[in-house]
C-alpha cells in the first residue's frame, strides 16, 4: 500500500502511464523509459496503459482525480512530452500534494498539460477515464 494511504481511506488519485506503440519506446530517445515508471510507482498508484492515440506527445502520462475530487468536478490533467526527469518528479509533486481538484496544477506542468482530442466511445479500451 503507497506510503501515507491507510486501509479505507479513499482511493488517492491515480496516473496513468502510455507505454505502447510510441510512449515508453525507443522511438522517444534519450529517456530511462523504465526509471520513470519506477519514480512513478514508488509510492503512488500508477496503471500502465496500451497506446492512448496521442503519439504525437509521446511520452504521456494522465493524471486521474480521486473519486472524491472527481465527484466534486475535477477531471484528468493529460500530460505529454513527459521526457525528462525533473518532468516526473514534478509529477510525483503534485500527486503527492493531491493533483487535480486537490491541489492547483504548478506552472511548470502547466507546460506539458494538453487536451486530448474526443474520442469516440468504446473506440479504445485504453481510455483512462
Amino acid at each position: 500500500m503507497p506510503e501515507g494511504q491507510r486501509s479505507g481511506a479513499p482511493a488517492p488519485c491515480r496516473v496513468v502511464v502510455c507505454r505502447d506503440c510510441c510512449c515508453g519506446s525507443a522511438k522517444v530517445t534519450g529517456v530511462d523509459h523504465a526509471a520513470q515508471v519506477a519514480a512513478l510507482s514508488k509510492d503512488l498508484p500508477v496503471r500502465i496503459s496500451e497506446c492512448l492515440d496521442v503519439c504525437d506527445q509521446a511520452n504521456v502520462v494522465v493524471v486521474q482525480p480521486s473519486a472524491e475530487e472527481r465527484a466534486a468536478g475535477a477531471r484528468p490533467v493529460w500530460l505529454g512530452l513527459v521526457n525528462d526527469p525533473a518532468a516526473t518528479g514534478d509529477i510525483v509533486a503534485w500527486v503527492r500534494a493531491g493533483g487535480p481538484g486537490a491541489a492547483p496544477l504548478p506552472e511548470i506542468l502547466d507546460l506539458y498539460a494538453f487536451t486530448p482530442p474526443r474520442r469516440v466511445r468504446g473506440a479504445s479500451s485504453a481510455d483512462p477515464r
